[in-house]
């Protein structure tokens, strides 16, 4: 194995572990920052937005619409979900908790009462590639530009356009934004439909990759909650940084000493980082 391969090797596992990272919070991220609700029922958006993905492109839907179909129907629900639950638990922490665990578990069961333990999944597109004795997925190669771009859009929709202004008003005074006018019920609405979208883009685009089943959004809670945890409040300058870092970690944990190692190294890494900066990594940024 020549020095190039090894070196891409790490650097193509740190891109997955960057983009795994960063997709899985993303949604997370937007939903607890600016509305400060633990969604625990985050996974469930995910899971929604691989199962609909698998569905339409097996209905002979293109895939990119089929991924755009799945985010689409999760925000979809994720609006349902605020006007009937959230929007009645707002500065209730521990009530919202509860409430979307409930929500997490009944929809597990029904998924799995009506879509059985599994689904067929999907072909991951594109062809693989070699260098050396090693096999790399092209498709997951190309996930870290991705949630680069997914997280560009974020940029110019909070920087650049009316509700991102509205947005970050709610954010810093809610109760100020709404006695100067804003209809904060409704950017709140906004909000976690964006955040449940999110999260049902990041199960579109693992769909391919993985295979779908109802407890499927497990597997991303933990690392969206790590993620967000580790890099503060902030969206775009929390996620970014916490997601490089972690992901720096954990694929050198990984090369170095496997996968368990990996995510060992994770999990401490995430202690160090919440017991040396509170705040998060994301307060470094934005205090300069």
């Amino acid at each position: 194995m020549t020095l190039f391969t090894t070196i891409y090797s790490f650097l193509y596992q740190f891109g997955d572990s960057f983009a795994y990272l960063t997709l899985s919070a993303l949604g997370l991220a937007v939903i607890f920052g600016m509305m400060g609700v633990i969604n625990l029922a985050h996974g469930e958006f995910v899971m929604c937005g691989a199962y609909i993905t698998i569905l339409t492109a097996k209905a002979g839907l293109p895939l990119p619409l089929a991924m755009l179909t799945g985010a689409m129907t999760a925000a979809c629900v994720g609006a349902i979900l605020e006007y009937l639950i959230v929007r009645h638990l707002y500065n209730r922490l521990f009530d919202s908790i509860v409430a979307t665990w409930a929500v997490s578990l009944i929809t597990q069961q029904t998924m799995l009462i009506f879509a059985g333990p599994s689904i067929e999944g999907l072909s991951t597109p594109f062809n693989s590639f070699e260098l050396g004795e090693y096999s790399f997925s092209t498709y997951r190669a190309l996930l870290p530009f991705f949630a680069i771009a997914v997280l560009a859009a974020l940029y110019l929709l909070f920087f650049r356009t009316n509700y991102g202004i509205y947005a970050r008003a709610t954010i810093q005074n809610a109760q100020m934004a709404k006695c100067l006018g804003l209809r904060t019920p409704r950017i709140y609405s906004m909000t976690f439909a964006l955040g449940a979208g999110l999260a049902g883009l990041a199960g579109a685009l693992y769909a391919p990759t993985i295979t779908a089943v109802p407890t499927m959004g497990s597997s991303f809670i933990v690392p969206a909650f790590v993620t967000v945890v580790t890099g503060g409040a902030n969206v775009l300058l929390g996620v970014l940084p916490a997601a490089g870092f972690l992901g720096l970690i954990q694929s050198g944990m990984t090369a170095a000493f496997g996968q368990l190692a990996g995510q060992i190294g994770l999990l401490i890494t995430v202690i160090f980082v919440i017991r040396l900066l509170p705040k998060g990594m994301g307060y470094l940024f934005t205090r300069r």
